[in-house]
């Protein structure tokens, strides 16, 4: 098996076609040498953001509101924040693009549609929560109920559900050493809290860029008491294995007398490629982490479901932590809006994304302007995936923008440097939602003709 170090020639292998156990990792896609040290795409060392999070486009093209705004082509002073309000802007100003964040509205209008549809899934004459009860009482029944768990507690953030969940597994089995991949959530975006905070230590089944198997498990040299899977694995590349191996690794860690914790935060967009129900995924594990504001457009939050003693331990810590949060309606009826109405579309998601990846591995194959490029994985196992090109990041950042502000169209948004790969190679996150499945393949080949014709236009240079 590749261990993640040799390369293909770029001249040899333009679009580096991988198959789904990963064991022909992209350029910078982490192996034996990089894995669990590189941060993910677009984030700032120990803190991730989510997908469009950063620069937050809303809305159809023209005016939208007080906010700011730049003349198509125009340049600005090449300052981080100049460039970052001139990408917003462009966005924003966009009629096409193919996902919307949540956090790509504005204050007033996130307010205004959430007081227009919170009555949809929640009684608004209720009382408003009090540490907990109320309407965060009913979304905690309805997630559990969901997973197929008998017990259920709303976090504020993920990052201290999972802080939680893995100190009580901890308690429970006597061990505090965690099995996990180098590039979950844990080791890569929360600041070393597992160690610092919980007083856990890790260990790392495999490096590859993907899942561990039941056989690496099994070879872990020392004891773990919890096998933490991040399902998907969102800095390779959100990437799944098949129903199969999941269920080989999890019966693996419990020959190893462990228990199994399910980094699900993106968790909901699964079923498709699993050909599963969630309630029998989730089943798999002994807890599981949910979060609202990835694919379910909430506000914030999170769930951490399990066994009622767990949960009850879990409620415990939680307020230790400081997350015992005196009123979280808002975030509660976002998430509640988002069991509604964007669960049941994340399957039409998934599906359109595989035509998107398809479209961008025609036409880049087709384009001569570009000697090399990868769509990774190919197909998606989720409706989010990766393009990496031969480009400077900078390079593709502008010809992103000048494509948003000359012609209406966002097909890419921020562009980074593929880490641990060459100088030259860079990557982006796609994802596709509501706004996406209007696109056909043809309209995503005419968007990448023009978004290549920019990069030519600008020598594939980055020339702020």
């Amino acid at each position: 098996m590749d261990n993640g170090t040799a390369r293909p020639d770029v001249g040899n292998d333009r679009s580096m076609t991988q198959n789904a156990e990963g064991t022909a990792p992209p350029i910078g896609t982490p192996g034996t040498a990089c894995a669990g040290r590189e941060k993910a795409i677009g984030a700032e060392a120990g803190q991730e953001k989510a997908i469009g999070a950063e620069e937050a486009p809303a809305g159809g093209r023209g005016p939208a509101g007080p906010g700011p705004a730049t003349v198509p082509g125009q340049r600005t002073d090449g300052s981080e924040e100049a460039e970052r309000l001139r990408r917003l802007a462009a966005w924003r100003a966009s009629d096409r693009v193919l996902w919307h964040g949540s956090a790509d509205a504005r204050l007033g209008e996130r307010l205004a549609a959430l007081a227009a549809d919170a009555g949809a899934v929640h009684d608004l004459d209720d009382q408003v929560d009090l540490y907990g009860d109320g309407v965060v009482t009913e979304l905690e029944g309805r997630v559990a109920a969901l997973l197929g768990f008998p017990a259920a507690a709303f976090f504020p953030t993920g990052t201290m559900a999972q802080q939680v969940a893995l100190r009580c597994w901890a308690g429970r089995t006597g061990n505090r050493t965690v099995a996990l991949h180098p590039l979950a959530h844990p080791e890569v975006h929360e600041r070393g809290a597992l160690a610092a905070v919980g007083g856990l230590r890790t260990v790392h089944p495999t490096r590859e860029p993907r899942l561990p198997t039941g056989d690496e498990i099994r070879d872990l040299d020392e004891p773990f008491g919890t096998l933490m899977l991040e399902l998907p694995l969102r800095d390779a590349g959100f990437v799944l294995p098949e129903w199969d191996e999941l269920v080989e690794a999890v019966e693996a860690a419990r020959e190893m007398e462990a228990v199994v914790h399910f980094d699900g935060a993106r968790l909901w967009e699964c079923a498709p490629h699993f050909g599963r129900a969630l309630d029998e995924i989730a089943g798999l594990a002994d807890s599981v982490y949910v979060s609202f504001y990835k694919s379910l457009a909430g506000l914030s939050g999170a769930v951490l479901a399990g066994p009622a003693s767990l949960v009850a331990e879990a409620r415990v810590w939680r307020h230790r932590c400081g997350g015992q949060v005196f009123q979280q309606y808002p975030a509660a009826l976002s998430a509640l809006l988002g069991l509604e109405r964007e669960l049941p579309r994340l399957p039409a998601y998934v599906a359109h994304a595989r035509t998107v990846a398809a479209a961008l591995s025609a036409g880049l194959a087709e384009e001569r302007g570009v000697p090399w490029f990868r769509v990774h994985p190919d197909p998606p196992h989720t409706h989010q995936f990766q393009v990496w090109l031969p480009f400077d990041a900078g390079a593709l950042d502008e010809a992103g923008v000048r494509q948003a502000e000359e012609t209406g169209v966002t097909l890419f948004r921020r562009w980074f440097p593929a880490p641990c790969g060459p100088p030259g190679v860079s990557t982006t996150e796609v994802t596709v939602s509501s706004p996406g499945l209007s696109w056909t393949a043809d309209d995503v080949g005419a968007a990448l003709a023009d978004f290549t014709a920019l990069i030519r236009a600008g020598d594939g240079r980055d020339r702020r």
